[in-house]
C-alpha cells in the first residue's frame, strides 16, 4: 500500500493534477492527524484528499443510504415549538448552559 499511494503521488506530480490548499486547523489535530498517517504509511496530503473525495462522491456511504428510524414520539414533536428564523443557536445555548451551571 505505501508503495502504491508512493507511485500515485509521483504521477500526480508529473502531470500536474495537485492544487495547494491552506487550511486552518487546531494545532493538536495536525500533529495527531500527521502521526496516524504515518502509521498509515501515507501523507497528510492524501489522508484530506481521500476524506474530500468521501465527502463529494455520488455514491451514497453505508451510513448515508440507512433509513433513519425516527420514533412516532419524536416524529410528534416535530414543528412544535416555532423558532424565529434568525436563531443564534449556538449562542442561546451557551446563555443556557451559563445560566444551569452558575447556580
Amino acid at each position: 500500500m505505501f508503495i502504491r499511494n508512493k507511485v500515485r503521488n509521483f504521477i500526480r506530480r508529473r502531470i500536474n493534477m495537485d492544487t495547494k490548499l491552506t487550511l486552518n486547523i487546531d494545532k493538536t489535530i495536525i500533529d495527531k492527524a500527521k502521526a496516524h498517517a504515518k502509521n498509515q504509511g501515507r501523507s497528510l496530503s492524501d489522508l484530506v484528499e481521500n476524506l474530500l473525495t468521501v465527502i463529494v462522491s455520488d455514491k451514497k456511504t453505508e451510513y448515508a443510504s440507512k433509513e433513519r428510524k425516527i420514533s412516532p414520539e419524536v416524529r410528534a414533536l416535530r414543528g412544535a415549538i416555532k423558532a424565529p428564523k434568525n436563531i443564534n443557536y449556538k449562542e442561546e445555548y451557551r446563555k443556557y448552559i451559563i445560566k444551569k451551571y452558575s447556580k
